[in-house]
């Protein structure tokens, strides 16, 4: 049953004189006047209905709730968060959300949603349940993913079928409560997604804070965007900092480390593919975090305070916004009276910060 929204009636008092002389004069007239006991007469209205200013041209970002009539021109397409009863050309909202307008097709982007898989989507989770063949892995959707143990890179960058050994030392590389970034690789027919972990920018996350932030899929959450991973340089003696932006609304900020790549670079010495993929293999199922300078979890902590500034004013969450808040955020500390350990973000430095990246 949809749910109607009413306009507030207006008081008796802020009529006139002349309308409260009409309406007792109508309702003495419809129902003899009142008695001499002070019985007030007794009127049946019947509510006004509602008149969605959509159902002939919808307009986007409308709220609209479950059960309401979108439009009945039959020129539209129905999209996501929408149905057509049996038989007719009527669009009806299935979700409470806004109506979103793409040429001819109309679709509602739920207030709140958990997030949907698509394949290619780079996302941070974590290990909840390992099993015989594979871990499976919270991802903020309405079921869990699955990771296989084929899917993943074993230590020394051996490329091989799996055995039963490897079977029995599937928790050593991923146990419960572990933290990984991770690729959708391919998706169920019910929506269940499969990952893999298998180039080297993937696996275990360390050295770092977890943060997990609603409105998923844009309008003050994570979007897709052209680059998800990146390594930023942070003020007052940080160094680098790696930021995970998951398109499942999870976000990993850590201390950078080194790769055995990146160190290859600028030695003197050359080393061989082998041995650069064993050094590298060797850390990267180590669930022991290295030792993180003060100044550096100041600046993450900065980091993630400009994240839930963003999603709390309703931002968008990519690498232009956050970079760009960063930098706002260190010149507004530097203006305080703690300096730069002044990290908070939130209230009315938060809307400031936003309204500084917004411009208004």
């Amino acid at each position: 049953m949809p749910i109607t929204i009413l306009a507030p009636r207006p008081s008796r008092a802020a009529n006139g004189p002349s309308d409260n002389a009409s309406s007792s004069d109508s309702d003495s007239d419809s129902n003899g006047g009142a008695d001499l006991d002070g019985d007030l007469p007794m009127t049946t209205t019947k509510p006004k209905p509602k008149t969605h200013p959509s159902k002939h041209t919808p307009s986007s970002f409308e709220i609209v709730t479950p059960g309401e009539t979108i439009t009945s021109d039959p020129q539209w397409m129905r999209g996501h968060g929408t149905y057509l009863p049996p038989s007719t050309t009527t669009i009806i909202s299935s979700v409470a959300g806004t109506v979103t307008r793409t040429n001819k097709l109309l679709s509602v982007r739920p207030l709140r949603a958990r997030y949907t898989p698509e394949v290619g989507d780079l996302i941070v989770g974590r290990i909840v349940e390992v099993q015989a063949k594979r871990w499976r892995v919270d991802v903020g959707s309405t079921q869990l993913a699955a990771l296989p143990l084929s899917a993943i890179n074993l230590p020394g960058g051996i490329l091989r079928k799996r055995t039963e050994t490897d079977e029995l030392q599937i928790r050593s590389f991923f146990a419960e409560g572990d933290l990984l970034v991770a690729e959708v690789q391919q998706l169920f027919g019910d929506g269940g997604a499969v990952l893999h972990t298998r180039s080297l920018k993937y696996g275990k996350l360390r050295n770092g804070v977890f943060v997990a932030v609603s409105g998923v899929g844009g309008g003050g959450g994570v979007v897709r965007s052209r680059r998800q991973v990146w390594t930023m340089d942070v003020a007052n003696g940080g160094g680098q900092v790696d930021v995970v932006l998951g398109v499942n609304g999870y976000v990993w900020i850590s201390k950078h480390v080194e790769t055995a790549a990146e160190a290859e670079k600028g030695a003197t010495t050359t080393t061989g593919i082998t041995n650069i993929e064993e050094s590298v293999s060797a850390t990267m199922y180590s669930s022991q975090n290295d030792r993180i300078e003060v100044e550096t979890m100041r600046e993450i902590a900065r980091l993630r305070g400009v994240v839930t500034a963003l999603v709390e004013n309703g931002l968008r969450v990519d690498e232009d916004m956050v970079v760009r808040g960063y930098h706002e955020a260190v010149e507004m500390a530097m203006v305080s009276a703690e300096g730069s350990d002044d990290i908070y973000l939130g209230g009315e430095r938060g809307q400031r910060l936003a309204a500084v990246l917004t411009g208004v």
